[in-house]
């Protein structure tokens, strides 16, 4: 039972405290914006050169750079490497500006064995492969979790995947989702431009690839605090999951974005195939053409398509 001291000073902390939430982020802008968002200055590079009649906001040291293009009024951010960063410039994002819909550009690892480096993947859903219990064992024994916990997929040795419960706003309650849906109406306007879309296959310095790069849509992305470049947990994130895709931002801002009830869609270029490949990683080579590929496809889906 608690002490009746600490229960007077917590008494006391909650008639200090204002009716509402102290401090609300001030807007930075009223116009409504389709948000574009790349991890890192590479991958936005393409995305900042053809936007038209900049204009720049600063929040929380985040960039956030304001004007139009294909033919939309947007805002253009990094978000930072990896989930936690992913996760609070999205909010952020949300928070200080009219956002109609997240658009995700930048580079991943390929794991389903059907696609190639420089392909474009634009998959349906989302899920968090390092959202996981790490089980113990016992010796002579296989890797065992904890009594009040269930197996959701087949673990890699001592992690075992889970869900994790999510909030939404209008929800009296949180819900327990591995996977976050993409915008049906963004993905079939996606699938469209995959009819017609042509792509680069050869780098400034002539290396090219082995065939022409397709826009691919539908199926499973994934994403963890990992650069992925092992052949093994490769296969076993595309068995397990049905991955074709798997990177290190994505199903982070994913949950921000279904706990906002914000429209969202991905695209992610192979740059590499995550350890799969013969030889060293291939993102030395062929990471500039994936990130200006991948720019090349959001301009034209920001032309092709439009908020219902």
């Amino acid at each position: 039972m608690p002490k009746p001291a600490a229960c007077l000073w917590f008494a006391l902390a909650l008639a200090g405290l204002p009716d509402g939430p102290a401090g609300a982020a001030e807007p930075l802008d009223a116009t409504p914006r389709i948000a574009v968002l790349s991890a890192y200055p590479p991958e936005a590079e393409q995305l900042q050169a053809a936007i038209e009649a900049p204009s720049e906001r600063f929040a929380n040291g985040v960039r956030f750079t304001l004007g139009r293009l294909g033919g939309k009024d947007v805002v253009l951010a990094l978000s930072g490497i990896s989930m936690v960063n992913a996760a609070m410039t999205t909010q952020l994002l949300l928070d200080r500006f009219q956002v109609e819909a997240l658009v995700v550009s930048g580079i991943a690892g390929g794991v389903d064995p059907g696609l190639a480096i420089g392909d474009v993947v634009a998959p349906a859903r989302w899920g968090q492969y390092l959202e996981a219990i790490f089980a113990r064992q016992v010796a002579g024994e296989d890797f065992t979790l904890p009594s009040w916990a269930e197996p959701t997929f087949p673990n890699y040795g001592m992690i075992f995947p889970q869900p994790v419960e999510v909030r939404r706003a209008g929800a009296e309650s949180g819900t327990r989702r591995f996977w976050f849906e993409a915008d049906p109406g963004m993905l079939a306007a996606a699938a469209e431009l995959a009819k017609r879309l042509a792509l680069d296959r050869c780098t400034a310095a002539q290396a090219c690839l082995d065939g022409t790069p397709r826009l691919v849509t539908g199926g499973h992305g994934v994403s963890g605090q990992a650069f992925v470049d092992n052949a093994a947990f490769r296969r076993y994130t595309q068995t397990t999951f049905q991955a074709r895709v798997l990177d290190m931002e994505t199903a982070a801002i994913a949950t921000v974005a279904y706990a906002n009830q914000v429209p969202f869609l991905a695209f992610r270029i192979l740059s590499d195939l995550a350890g799969g490949g013969p030889g060293e990683n291939e993102i030395g080579t062929f990471f500039q053409l994936a990130a200006d590929n991948a720019a090349a496809v959001v301009i034209a889906f920001l032309n092709a398509w439009s908020p219902e």
